[in-house]
């Protein structure tokens, strides 16, 4: 019998999910509602548009006339959902207010920027960096203002990201971040430390200090904190974001312990055929078992992929997230993947840790960089239970660190897995390797 599914929001999980639909029920309704004219976007390219390095149009992986033509998915942009009831969605589109049947549901609606309650957070020149539209209004600014100062509020992953594409075009970067050092709850300090000497060298970097308003007369002039005051012709607000879970409350759906919705392993909801993907959704973690949300493109479009699985009928389970992420400033890589030091301590674990410096090459292959690693151990069971890393060659430790703490690995079995040598791309005992033979087993 033919279905009618109605998906809600058209980035990486929407789009994944519609697509997996008419994949395997090409004869169902697929629609897709997405308020920006933006489909399956890619906003972590956002810095590199703003510094110049990428189009604009590239954020999106496939233009909208693919899944209309080619998948047969009846997608509408700029299509705001309004209200969200049991067998109905109202969509305020550009010709007005219309209701659409469903027989699945998926909010895959993602999240929005948290905007801290500061005195000209208004003022024109004052951006977020959430979504695709946020770049091509910075490069708009950017090309009709004079900007020589940039401050960035916020010291996470899009803080340092777009503080690195201000910098890289020459212009004078404050990065303000409240807490003690940078990207704080997702690195130990060993880490951080390693950053933070790299980004003084290019930026001026303002940590334990709290902005308190911002202000200007026609457009941003300077940002003021507790300590002291910064010249800004342009403002980024990099402060956080939170799920999108508005609509999915006015249906009645759970919301989790972590402020996103309640999913199980399906992808579905607490209420019947109604089911949650992406940067909206919580999950479980891998190593704790605990409810996260960890808002990250990867995960997002795999939770779109079960979701739409489920939806037609294919049993597939999502078994939840390590957190892997990788981000860079300039020539210094930062990663991690499972539990930091200080979330394992939090979790009950009992740990022992390792900190190492090695090289990507050997030392007389041209081309050798430094490479820092810490790893985190349970020592009851010698599992892995995170590895973080910076430096250069990052990428590779990263990922098969994830890969060992998805099936489990000890650091014995760390140790003696058999990873590929050759002076070009590694030394023979791999950082990696290395770590895992500090961490002893």
């Amino acid at each position: 019998m033919k279905k009618t599914v109605v998906i809600v929001g058209g980035g990486a999980a929407g789009m994944s999910a519609a697509s997996r639909v008419k994949k395997m029920r090409s004869e169902w309704d697929v629609k897709v509602f997405e308020a920006t004219e933006w489909v399956s976007h890619a906003p972590c390219g956002i810095p590199y548009v703003v510094e110049g390095i990428a189009e604009k149009e590239k954020l999106m992986h496939y233009p909208p006339e693919v899944f209309i033509k080619k998948r047969g998915i009846d997608l509408h942009l700029r299509a705001e959902v309004i209200e969200v009831d049991q067998g109905t969605v109202r969509v305020r589109e550009e010709d007005g207010e219309k209701t659409y049947g469903w027989d699945y549901l998926l909010f895959a609606n993602g999240a929005s920027p948290r905007i801290p309650p500061i005195e000209g957070i208004d003022l024109p020149g004052v951006f977020t960096a959430d979504l695709p539209p946020d770049a091509v209004a910075m490069r708009d600014y950017l090309e009709k203002n004079p900007v020589e100062d940039v401050v960035i509020i916020g010291g996470g992953y899009i803080g340092v990201e777009m503080a690195e594409a201000f910098a890289a075009q020459g212009k004078g970067v404050t990065l303000i971040e409240r807490n003690p050092r940078i990207m704080q709850k997702a690195f130990d300090r060993e880490i951080t430390d390693v950053l933070e000497g790299e980004m003084r060298k290019k930026l001026n970097l303002r940590t334990e200090e709290i902005t308190l308003r911002i202000e200007g007369k026609d457009r941003v002039e300077k940002v003021v904190t507790d300590a002291d005051e910064y010249r800004a012709d342009l403002v980024v607000v990099a402060t956080g974001i939170r799920p999108n879970t508005e609509l999915a409350k006015g249906i009645g759906v759970r919301i989790g312990e972590t402020g996103a919705i309640w999913t199980n392993e399906r992808m579905q909801t607490s209420v019947e055929n109604v089911y949650a993907a992406g940067d909206v959704a919580e999950t479980k973690h891998v190593i704790t078992g605990r409810r996260v949300w960890i808002p990250l493109a990867p995960a997002g479009n795999k939770m779109g992929y079960v979701a739409g699985s489920n939806i037609a009928g294919r049993g597939i389970h999502f078994p939840g997230v390590l957190g892997t992420s990788i981000t860079k400033f300039f020539d210094v890589e930062i990663g991690k993947t499972g539990l930091t030091e200080a979330e394992a301590i939090r979790e009950g674990y009992d740990v022992r840790t390792a900190f190492i410096k090695a090289t990507t090459r050997p030392h007389y292959y041209p081309g050798a960089r430094p490479i820092w690693l810490k790893g985190v151990v349970d020592n009851e069971t010698n599992r892995l239970l995170g590895v973080q890393a910076v430096g250069s060659g990052v990428l590779p430790r990263v990922d098969t660190a994830a890969a060992m703490l998805m099936t489990g690995f000890t650091t014995r079995d760390a140790f003696f897995t058999d990873l590929a040598y050759a002076p070009p791309f590694a030394p023979v005992w791999d950082p990696l390797i290395i770590l895992a033979r500090v961490l002893k087993f």
